[in-house]
């Protein structure tokens, strides 16, 4: 039996900054906390974009709408190949209210991006108009 596991990304903007989360990623490397934008897996029979807004409200406490799909991605972790949707998303505030799964936050401008993500993330956000 296929396993697909479809998960959301929020970039969230607010004059002219982004949100980044710094969150508990995996003890076994060097650096188990690492900063990314919101993300995570929606629920079974939710709708894509309402996910992305519920993950934003419940793990940074922010109100955001959607502005616009920007990218999609996939991977293949064991048997489950999980596909991937980003937003830009638009926060009514910069006010943050930390779940507690997540260690810190910081609001970001475009030319910090390199400081704090990397990788795939980095390489799609670089090729997209945010």
């Amino acid at each position: 039996m296929d396993k697909y596991r479809i998960l959301v990304k929020g970039i969230v903007k607010t004059d002219n900054k982004y949100l980044i989360l710094s969150r508990w990623f995996d003890d076994r490397v060097g650096q188990p906390f690492q900063w990314g934008f919101v993300d995570g897996a929606i629920e079974f029979g939710e709708d894509p974009d309402k996910a992305v807004l519920r993950l934003i409200s419940e793990l940074a406490g922010v109100t955001a709408t959607v502005d616009r799909p920007l990218y999609t991605w996939t991977f293949k972790t064991g048997d489950t190949f999980n596909i991937g949707i980003s937003y830009l998303c638009i926060a009514s505030t910069d006010e943050v209210v930390l779940s507690e799964d997540i260690v810190d936050y910081k609001w970001i401008g475009k030319r910090e991006f390199k400081q704090y993500i990397e990788g795939r993330v980095l390489e799609d956000v670089e090729r997209v108009e945010l």
